[in-house]
């Protein structure tokens, strides 16, 4: 009798409680292993990173228990570096990375897709248009990236290729890819760049690039890479997401959660939650590349079918040390905890 009622007023406790937390507000089920730790981010005043900066802002990380530190870097393969050297536990960075970590013989897995498409430019500098007006053109050429060995590379290496250019016949120069980009143009350093928005559509829009690769949308992805481009994910070392099973399905919650707001996000949302200093002094603009990139986001967090093959495809031209053959792909992402999420958003 005494054990019944306690089960009972067990349960109204757990109903009070529930009735207490404000709509919106996620629960985490389990309390994560690691509830304070850093997460390596290749850029992320760049909209390739929006859904990591919206969970931070919309407390959505917080709402899951964690406290996660952004330690932000030039470019993905930096962000890597942070991550594979252990100054960072979980990396915010292109899904190709678990591919060439692999390679290493190092196992690494995304497991959270932000990106769906790789969101990155190919453009050459005004004063430079007449002379380079194709990728086939390219010989010779300085190409600002973001980071060398980053998606930015990547996209720009298999976009030259398939113009009969090889990667060692141009330069590649690091530029970042917040307002260092606007200098290396405006300086005269690079001829053509290969990079993210907000920058990309801010130098359109002033008239400083014109377009030749635009890989913003799911279909200007499939006609560079001959399918479903995997962009952004959450990644760490297959020992950490062993070891820290709820911390990861934290991660993952708050994630796919702030994917699901940035496809009904209004204008007016986004430009509330962006930190002005990402705004570019103009938020009309910021708006603008918003819109532009907007498809690219992964609307439920989950690995495409073909995605990983694709981007095995394109890594393999972009580095010919890589065998496909050794990679065993099912070992680079994995779609349980994107599951779950989606399930709880239901």
């Amino acid at each position: 009798m005494t054990t019944h009622w306690f089960r009972r007023g067990a349960s109204a406790c757990v109903t009070l409680l529930a009735l207490a937390v404000p709509p919106g507000v996620a629960l985490a089920k389990d309390t994560p292993e690691m509830p304070a730790l850093t997460m390596a981010v290749g850029g992320l005043p760049g909209l390739y990173y929006l859904p990591v900066l919206a969970a931070r802002q919309l407390g959505y990380f917080k709402d899951e228990g964690l406290d996660v530190v952004l330690e932000d870097f030039a470019g993905g393969s930096k962000a890597l570096e942070a991550v594979v050297g252990g100054s960072a536990d979980v990396g915010a960075g292109a899904f190709e990375h678990t591919l060439f970590m692999q390679a290493k013989g190092q196992h690494y897995r995304a497991f959270v897709l932000m990106g769906r498409a790789p969101q990155i430019v190919v453009a050459v500098v005004k004063s430079k248009a007449n002379q380079l007006k194709s990728l086939a053109d390219f010989k010779g050429a300085k190409v600002g990236v973001s980071a060398p060995g980053s998606s930015t590379d990547l996209v720009l290496t298999v976009a030259l290729r398939k113009a009969g250019v090889q990667r060692s016949e141009i330069s590649a120069i690091g530029v970042g890819s917040g307002a260092t980009v606007l200098a290396a143009v405006s300086g005269g350093q690079i001829d053509a760049l290969s990079n993210v928005d907000p920058m990309m559509t801010k130098l359109t829009r002033s008239g400083a690039i014109k377009v030749l690769v635009d890989t913003r949308t799911v279909k200007g992805t499939q006609e560079v890479f001959g399918g479903t481009m995997p962009a952004a994910t959450l990644y760490a070392s297959e020992s950490f997401i062993q070891k820290n099973p709820k911390t990861i399905q934290a991660l993952t919650n708050a994630i796919v959660r702030a994917n699901h707001w940035l496809q009904t996000a209004s204008d007016a949302d986004l430009l509330k939650m962006v930190p002005p200093a990402y705004l570019l002094n103009d938020p009309a603009l910021y708006v603008e590349a918003f819109h532009n990139v907007r498809d690219a986001y992964s609307p439920d967090g989950l690995m495409p079918a073909d995605g990983p093959a694709t981007s095995l495809r394109a890594l393999a031209s972009f580095d010919v040390r890589l065998d496909p053959k050794k990679i065993d792909l099912s070992a680079t992402y994995t779609n349980d905890f994107a599951r779950k999420a989606a399930a709880q958003l239901k």
